[in-house]
């Protein structure tokens, strides 16, 4: 497929908390949408504990009380991404595409075929060999899942994206039904790999890199600063 942009602008937010990436989110994309923003974005950060609520699942998939979560200084969130409910925290890489689908004439399914290819091929860096489930989108080890998919798009530009379990806390996935999947249990590349070379950067880098590979774009790191700048100029 043929476009005339080649790079994206690609920044790791670091830890943030979930509704201060989503105003990011919806400020990029708006900005995308008018023209002050000409390149596509690649956003990865990790979240504070947060249980997110996808368009097709609510707070009946939550198997603990919100007072209890509200004890554990855990949010619940509704987002406006398809899905179902999902869990974000610590040791989670979370990434945040905004894509002009519509300028790259690239349907969501083919998108999101895309986002799971990036998280396979992430796995395998580690010796992971992860699959995809066409019934069932994001990536998984036989019956466990490893990475979930969630993506919103507003006038062609997509957002929300994926979260790949490098080496989260497991127990908060047991407060969920995750993805509203009866009987699923999640994992972790910590978990599935054994690897001691393993780290959050090393993970986000090798996922930037798969991305760029897939697009067939260079990667322009950017700090979140300069970038708002760029948007608000």
């Amino acid at each position: 497929m043929s476009v005339e942009q080649d790079s994206w602008f690609f920044i790791d937010l670091g830890t943030m908390a979930y509704t201060e990436a989503l105003d990011l989110q919806h400020a990029l994309v708006a900005a995308r949408n008018d023209g002050r923003l000409k390149q596509d974005v690649l956003l990865i950060v990790e979240h504070p504990p947060v249980f997110t609520l996808g368009r097709r699942g609510g707070r009946e998939n939550l198997c603990v009380s919100e007072s209890f979560l509200a004890r554990q200084k855990v949010a619940v969130v509704q987002a406006e991404r398809g899905g179902n409910i999902t869990y974000h925290g610590p040791g989670q890489l979370v990434a945040y595409p905004i894509v002009d689908l519509e300028r790259r004439r690239m349907g969501v399914a083919d998108y999101v075929t895309l986002l799971e290819e990036a998280m396979i091929r992430t796995a395998a860096d580690w010796g992971v060999s992860a699959r995809r489930d066409r019934v069932n989108r994001g990536v998984w080890m036989g019956d466990k899942k490893l990475g979930s998919i969630g993506v919103a798009v507003r006038r062609g530009v997509s957002f929300h994206g994926l979260a790949l379990n490098v080496d989260p806390s497991m127990e908060h996935f047991s407060w969920i039904t995750p993805c509203g999947l009866a009987g699923v249990a999640m994992t972790s590349l910590r978990q599935e790999s054994g690897s001691d070379n393993l780290s959050m950067a090393k993970a986000g880098q090798a996922l930037a890199r798969h991305m760029a590979d897939l697009f067939d774009v260079e990667m322009e790191e950017i700090g979140v600063e300069a970038l708002l700048r760029i948007v608000n100029s």
